[in-house]
């Protein structure tokens, strides 16, 4: 449920203010501001359980956002009546995020903590990964149902604060991508980046034999002379169980799906997560990498720190901040000063493979919001 913020002509409405702070105002009254001016005081707070999605970071990676943005908007819902809390998902990928006891090590090792938010951690998909929920997808091409974290959905009102960078896979990561592929449980996230279909490590495999419990297909069998598990794909529906299921990182996901379809699947997720509930969303424009976050480390910003934008629609916020990305000159320690840029458009030079307009113009397809903008400076 988008609170329609418009101007006289239909756009909505995406506001912004800069990184500039006079003496005695810092970027987080700035943000307070901005936030307030943005309209989130029609938001009804008051006894409900408020999900603040965002990225904790990859150890080893300092461009992610700092937790005092989290608490400046985690103490604005609380001063409301409302009972913020802080979320992700878990990764599906081998690193310092694949469950929930080492998603809060990196997340506390980051400096998020009730202490320093002001508010409770809770990893949205639970311990392994497998704590999800099948949300349909309203006129979803590629996702009738997707698998969304519980606690995600258990939320009454939903809020994503983004830090806006470029993306290997769909050309930039903002507030569609933190929502789609971030509130997609190990499943979900299986789905998004293929058919759905793991494979088996046998060189990492212990042939424990827990994910053969977890699969509910009867499609794995360990049959092989070093009794290694393997995966029948044509009994395997991929639900990724068994992704989230195994100790040793032996079953993965092969990421073979297009760049086009993944953008696609984003949406669709992101789709499920925010329709019928109260929304809003925040990007913050600033040390602008290369790369996703959940990189364990990062590349040099591309371009100067921007500022922060906010909007009630999630499609027009993210168009906003590629148009200013673009229009910002680049950096010359960056991967541009690298390559020959034939074209005014950042993203784009960074990863000519991919096409960042894919995941908008879906998400504006499936009504999630709206590609034209009007921009308010505060």
């Amino acid at each position: 449920m988008i609170i329609d913020m418009t101007n006289k002509t239909g756009k909505p409405q995406v506001f912004f203010t800069d990184m500039r702070c006079e003496v005695g105002t810092s970027l987080l009254d700035k943000l307070n501001r901005l936030i307030i001016r943005a309209g989130i005081e029609r938001i009804d707070f008051k006894e409900k359980f408020v999900a603040i999605k965002m990225h904790f970071g990859e150890p080893g990676n300092l461009s992610f956002l700092r937790p005092n943005f989290a608490k400046t908007l985690a103490d604005y819902i609380k001063s409301h009546g409302g009972k913020p809390f802080l979320t992700d998902c878990n990764t599906l990928y081998v690193g310092r995020r694949n469950n929930a006891l080492v998603h809060l090590d990196a997340a506390y090792e980051n400096g998020f903590s009730p202490f320093s938010t002001g508010c409770h951690i809770v990893i949205g998909d639970g311990l392994k990964g497998t704590d999800d929920v099948e949300v349909p997808v309203k006129g979803g091409e590629y996702v009738k149902t997707a698998k969304i974290g519980r606690a995600v959905m258990d939320a009454d009102i939903f809020i994503s604060l983004n830090h806006f960078k470029g993306h290997e896979c769909t050309g930039f990561g903002g507030a569609i991508k933190n929502i789609g592929m971030g509130c997609g449980s190990r499943a979900g996230k299986t789905s998004m980046h293929n058919d759905g279909k793991p494979e088996v490590d046998c060189d990492i495999c212990t042939g424990c034999g827990i994910c053969s419990d977890y699969c509910a297909q009867d499609a794995i069998r360990f049959s092989t002379p070093d009794n290694t598990a393997s995966i029948d794909h044509s009994k395997c529906v991929g639900c990724g169980r068994c992704v989230g299921v195994c100790s040793f990182d032996a079953i993965y996901t092969p990421y073979d799906g297009s760049n086009l379809a993944l953008s696609h699947k984003i949406a669709e997720y992101a789709k499920a997560v925010l329709d019928g509930r109260p929304q809003f969303h925040i990007n913050i424009v600033n040390q602008v990498s290369p790369f996703c976050d959940c990189h364990d480390e990062n590349d040099a910003a591309i371009v100067p720190d921007i500022g922060m934008f906010a909007a009630f629609d999630p499609v027009a916020l993210d168009k906003a901040c590629i148009d200013a990305v673009n229009k910002a000159p680049a950096l010359g320690n960056s991967i541009l000063s690298e390559r020959e840029c034939e074209q005014a458009d950042h993203l784009t030079n960074i990863h000519p493979t991919t096409d960042w307009r894919d995941q908008l113009k879906h998400a504006e397809k499936l009504g999630i919001g709206r590609l034209d903008y009007e921009l308010i400076q505060i």
